[in-house]
């Protein structure tokens, strides 16, 4: 089989898992939902005392009565033509709702995947590089104690001396314009990133140790190379791979992880949606989030598999041998 032939069927392959995937998923979230205790239609008329005949005819309005697969059926359809329903608690249609929220939570997930990329993978050489010095062991203590923090615990503590005490930030909104808005997201994106980055550190740290000790790397090094080449070329070149795969993984779970952030600063995003949609049984909100995220999970992950071999090009050849 030809490279060009590999590469095609490794492209068709991952859309086909990632079409599986995506139907599965939102199988999986539409049944669970309703499956949740709760009556939709008593949500829609809470507050009030309606007649079991009002209820009826609630159910028979909103497709409550249809059969679970026909229901279904009739969302599927909907998602294909870019309908994701309407929101029972804001009265809008969900891509609307979702739409408002979604650009502070990528400006979020962006300003902490830039900060997870440049301390995570920056740490992670040095503490390499510095093995066994008194940085690396800085560094891995903390490391250990920011893989351990959670991120509410975080939140909460860069709000109260940061934002409180000290008054540096803004502790509550999204702010308005693009230099305000940079300056309200500068917290959550530190919490958000705290864990991440750490994690980062360690597969970097971990990947470039075990270039470092490869033959060919030593040959280098004893042939008159300069470290800092070798280090560029074949240390760190090398060890992108697994360093691209974890951090993709990481920020493409991020819109889940931004619910506990957005909530503790008060800002309006698609994971704060997700917490109040399902703390007041808006399902449709909950089902249309819950799916994008996962797409995005999916997304990267293809987009991953897909580049890994143009970044680790040992990864065509043992695909090719396969």
């Amino acid at each position: 089989m030809t490279l060009a032939a590999v590469r095609a069927w490794r492209v068709l392959r991952r859309l086909a898992g990632m079409a599986a995937t995506l139907l599965v998923t939102s199988f999986l979230v539409f049944s669970s939902l309703y499956l949740a205790p709760g009556d939709p239609a008593a949500f829609l008329v809470r507050g009030r005392s309606p007649s079991p005949e009002q209820l009826a005819e609630i159910r028979r309005q909103y497709g409550f009565d249809e059969p679970f697969l026909t229901r279904y059926g009739h969302w599927l359809e909907g998602v294909f033509q870019g309908d994701l329903g309407r929101s029972y608690l804001f009265h809008q249609d969900v891509s609307a709702v979702i739409w408002s929220r979604l650009p502070s939570s990528l400006l979020l997930v962006g300003t902490s995947a830039l900060l997870i990329a440049v301390v995570g993978v920056g740490a992670g050489a040095v503490g390499a590089l510095r093995r066994g010095t008194r940085t690396d062991r800085t560094l891995m203590l903390l490391v250990t104690v920011g893989a351990a923090a959670p991120a509410f615990v975080v939140a909460l503590l860069l709000r109260s001396v940061l934002g409180v005490q000290l008054g540096w930030f803004p502790t509550i909104g999204n702010g308005s314009g693009l230099l305000d808005r940079m300056h309200h997201v500068a917290l959550p994106a530190v919490a958000l990133s705290v864990t991440f980055t750490a994690l980062v550190t360690r597969v970097t740290r971990s990947a470039m140790l075990d270039e470092l000790r490869r033959e060919h790397v030593e040959v280098a090094l004893s042939r008159g190379t300069p470290r800092r080449t070798v280090i560029r070329r074949h240390v760190l070149r090398n060890a992108l791979g697994p360093i691209v795969t974890v951090s993709a993984l990481l920020v493409s779970g991020m819109l889940v992880s931004t619910a506990i952030v957005e909530t503790a600063f008060g800002m309006s995003g698609v994971g704060s949606l997700l917490v109040q949609s399902v703390d007041q049984l808006d399902f449709q909100v909950v089902q249309a989030v819950v799916l994008l995220v996962v797409a995005a999970f999916v997304v990267v992950n293809a987009l991953v598999d897909l580049l890994l071999p143009l970044i680790d090009p040992r990864t065509a050849a043992g695909g090719g041998a396969r």
